[in-house]
């Protein structure tokens, strides 16, 4: 992974030292509340229900083991013993006391971790997919292109001046598991008919209150203009995004009020006057691809027999195989899931005994490296199959073994009115009854592949609107309700959900989507018919029937 040049340490460094000198300013009523909430912001810490939150960037959703336990350091010095995963691939602690916050940013700086651009109308953190450089489906691995862009946008000239947040994702997969086409930028690595490696380049995604799929504005970009390209996109959003209203600030809107064909034009006019002052140039490149090289694999590791020998012998485990890992790039190797999904636990928290646990985990089987999911679980990539049952015993005694990636109980879940102020409604509350409505796991994995978002307020943190079910929370004179929307989608068939009827008060929400999964139970044509499949052929009105009924 990459690893801090001079450069960044100087700046998360220094980083750190002036949001001390600023904290110590504010405490001293030095600085007005209004002025220490801008600069919070950038340093990525917002005012909770109970609490102050603070959160971690985590580039493309890759951790070293050192740095996962200096966060688990963090979590029992500073924190109540756990953090939380969010769906930008980042962490997330709860509890931080504000005065202790600078300490907090100097233990990061010194394992190479910030907390810079985590918030704020600034260019977040760059997100890809979680099996990049370890999956069979990919052209190239993309991170040392988000690693380009996360260097382009750190402390870029305008990231505090735009007018909402922007956030990019990138995707070198058949499979979209990045979520590009929902991202104000989605960058695709693909070839053209000449056979040369590029970028499509898309814009105008994004969730919230508003969801957007985005629209192809670059069909085929050479490798050399990606950085070019990307700030003619931001120059032509930020000159022309509307300030009057933040909810129609997004380039989402801007796009879909001007028009695509417009925004292309605006941009390539931008575009020609920057780029051959931006270029990429090929040592660069190959400098940043020099920290992702293939760790140093065995190569007889498909040779070892005992992994299939303790599928057949033990159904559990075949059970966790068949769930928790999926097919690697390398012969002999699976990538491995860790659920963050157990029954009893809030979903995408850790506590700092796991992430130790995991860090210790990850030198023995995974070269020393972790990755975080959209989907608010960890990766354990480049596993030898030798070592996958020995490696889920530790799993099970540490409980991140439920056998559950894919199914109704890996939930996305914000964390809600529990702690969030802009929340209207409770998320992790009804997750849990969710999952005790959901508890056989037989009937968990008889239902299949099917995604369950839920959002305790229009921001949509947990990407409830592309949900195959989406729960969205709402306020109804101080009562809470939930929508239900069905059929959305963040992959490769991406599609907002539609909404299936009224809300919902809180004692029905359960009940309403086990009757949602009973309907899909009876409607299938086969087993091998996805929940997502079926929406999409049947439509909306049997699901509705049914949870309507008695209304």
């Amino acid at each position: 992974m990459y690893q801090y040049s001079n450069i960044d340490q100087t700046i998360v460094n220094e980083r750190a030292a002036q949001y001390r000198n600023q904290t110590e300013r504010y405490l001293k009523g030095e600085i007005g509340e209004d002025e220490f909430r801008a600069l919070r912001l950038m340093n990525g810490l917002y005012i909770q229900t109970h609490a102050p939150m603070l959160r971690v960037a985590v580039p493309y959703g890759l951790l070293s083991s050192k740095q996962l336990r200096k966060l688990a350091e963090i979590a029992r010095k500073y924190d109540k013993g756990y953090c939380h995963i969010s769906t930008r691939q980042n962490v997330q602690f709860n509890w931080p006391e504000l005065e202790k916050v600078p300490d907090i940013l100097e233990e990061l700086a010194s394992v190479q971790m910030h907390a810079i651009q985590t918030s704020g109308n600034c260019l977040r953190n760059t997100t890809t997919d979680h099996l990049a450089g370890a999956c069979p489906d990919e052209l190239e691995d993309p991170r040392p292109w988000c690693e380009i862009i996360r260097q382009w946008t750190t402390l870029h000239p305008e990231f505090a001046y735009l007018p909402r947040k922007f956030k990019i994702a990138v995707s070198s997969s058949t499979t979209d598991r990045a979520a590009t086409q929902l991202h104000d930028i989605g960058v695709h690595i693909v070839k053209n008919e000449q056979g040369e490696t590029g970028f499509r380049i898309l814009v105008g995604g994004g969730l919230g209150r508003t969801p957007v799929i985005g629209k192809e504005i670059k069909p085929f970009l050479e490798k050399k203009h990606l950085l070019s390209y990307l700030e003619a996109i931001l120059r032509v959003y930020n000159l022309h995004g509307r300030r009057d209203n933040k909810y129609k600030a997004r380039i989402k809107i801007l796009v879909k009020e001007t028009g695509i064909d417009t925004i292309r034009e605006q941009v390539e006019k931008e575009w020609m006057q920057i780029r051959d002052d931006m270029v990429l140039s090929e040592e660069r490149i190959q400098s940043v691809q020099a920290f992702f090289q293939p760790p140093a694999y065995q190569a007889d590791a498909a040779q070892d027999t005992r992994f299939s020998t303790y599928c057949d012998q033990n159904p559990a485990f075949a059970t966790w195989v068949k769930h928790n890992t999926t097919e690697h790039k390398i012969p002999g190797y699976r990538n491995v899931f860790v659920s963050l999904k157990a029954p009893d636990s809030p979903p995408g928290d850790i506590t700092a005994e796991q992430l130790d646990a995991i860090a210790d985990l990850a030198d023995r089987y995974s070269f020393g490296e972790v990755r975080n999911t959209h989907r608010q679980n960890m990766v354990l990539a480049d596993v030898k199959q030798a070592d996958l049952y020995e490696l889920w015993q530790k799993l099970d005694r540490l409980n991140l073994a439920t056998p559950n990636i894919g199914t109704a109980t890996d939930m996305i879940c914000c964390p809600g009115l529990d702690f969030c102020s802009l929340a209207n409604a409770g998320s992790i509350g009804i997750a849990r009854e969710i999952n005790e409505a959901l508890d056989d796991m037989d009937y968990l994995h008889d239902i299949g592949d099917i995604k369950i978002n839920m959002s305790g307020c229009m921001n949509g943190c947990a990407h409830q609107s592309v949900g195959h079910i989406g729960i969205l929370g709402v306020d109804k004179k101080g009562v809470e309700w939930y929508q239900i929307t069905l059929g959305g989608s963040s992959e490769n068939d991406a599609a907002i959900g539609e909404r299936l009827g009224p809300a919902v008060a809180k004692n029905e929400i359960t009940p309403a989507i086990t009757k949602i999964l009973e309907v899909y139970l009876e409607q299938r044509q086969n087993e091998d018919e996805t929940f997502l499949q079926t929406v999409q052929r049947i439509g909306i009105n049997p699901f509705k029937e049914r949870v309507y009924a008695n209304h």
